[in-house]
């Protein structure tokens, strides 16, 4: 029997999309099974900022966070949906010990000083993208390239052999059963909407004793953060814990202060112990391609674009083109 596409990626979210946009450019016949309504995958609910969050330096990371930013930049100025460069204030507490890994993938990052208890603050554009309109924007390139949507929950990678001989593996947290990934854990993310009272500009405060802490102005709304819950997966409300998220962005930006609730949105990211698997399965053989993609945690926004061109390199040459050479992640302490 005939294939009916060159590659068939599982997974809808941002990390499947981006790659299967990636592999049609490239000329591929592409079909992508998803599992769940495309509303209710955590790429939909997540803050969608450009930054590299709980991720390891890495010459790998940082290469597939460069490309991001650049294809990011060019859709914002381009006026793909949902897709904005925000100006960014990252606020530090520990004394400024030069530029993080991760700036060489910024076109403008600057360090200046600031008030207690910050000790210095970095400032930079950073593109962010509201995710329902970008996740719609990207199914409709995918199928007017002639691409196909599916949903379809596979029980076994294998089972996508039937649809092609090329498969990208991009589930998220569901790589941990199909590819028997002990390393898979779910991270619970919490966050906070509130109407934009006028806010252009995103703050950060990474190592706020609370928790982390981010405001984020959208063209609607402004979105607070949040949590990093290592280990915990479940999404059931938790009326404190907004109320905390919400009490440390007014203390951040204050001018948040009387801006009214308009919702919240609880996801689990799927990180992984080591960093995100992107890499052709050792069981792949002459005909018959497996190509992992999963395990990005928080940062799958900031590495997509840079991750889909390496699966694409993996999915149709059978390696990776130009990433360069791979470097070892570190593993990271399991959540306890």
């Amino acid at each position: 029997m005939t294939a009916a596409a060159d590659v068939v990626v599982l997974g809808g979210g941002v990390i499947g999309m981006t790659a299967a946009v990636t592999l049609q450019q490239r000329g591929a016949r592409v079909t992508v099974l998803f599992a769940d309504d495309p509303a209710d995958t955590v790429s939909t609910v997540a803050a969608a900022v450009w930054y590299p969050t709980h991720t390891d330096e890495d010459r790998r990371v940082l290469d597939w966070a460069r490309q991001t930013y650049t294809e990011l930049s060019r859709q914002a100025a381009g006026g793909v949906p949902g897709v904005v460069d925000r100006p960014t204030r990252m606020l530090l507490r520990d004394p400024y010990a030069g530029p993080p890994w991760w700036a060489p993938a910024c076109a403008d990052l600057v360090a200046g000083s600031a008030a207690p208890p910050y000790t210095a603050q970095l400032r930079f554009t950073a593109p962010t993208v509201e995710m329902s309109p970008y996740l719609a924007w990207l199914r409709q390139r995918l199928t007017a390239g002639g691409g196909r949507l599916l949903r379809r929950r596979v029980r076994w990678l294998a089972d996508a052999f039937d649809i092609a001989p090329t498969v990208v593996n991009a589930t998220g947290l569901a790589a941990g059963r199909l590819a028997a990934d002990p390393a898979v854990y779910p991270v619970r993310g919490h966050l906070v909407l509130v109407a934009n009272p006028g806010l252009t500009v995103s703050v950060r405060d990474e190592d706020h004793p609370a928790g982390i802490t981010y405001v984020h102005p959208r063209r609607h709304d402004v979105v607070l953060g949040g949590t990093y819950q290592p280990g915990v997966g479940h999404t059931a409300p938790d009326p404190d814990t907004a109320a905390a998220i919400r009490r440390r962005c007014v203390d951040l930006v204050p001018e948040l202060a009387d801006a009214p609730v308009l919702g919240e949105r609880i996801g689990l990211r799927p990180a992984r112990y080591g960093g995100p698997r992107v890499e052709l399965d050792p069981s792949s053989q002459s005909g018959r391609r497996l190509v992992h993609a999963y395990g990005h945690g928080g940062a799958g926004v900031t590495l997509s674009w840079g991750c889909a061109a390496e699966v694409a390199d993996l999915a149709l040459n059978g390696r990776a083109g130009t990433t360069g050479p791979r470097q070892a992640l570190t593993r990271p302490t399991p959540p306890q």
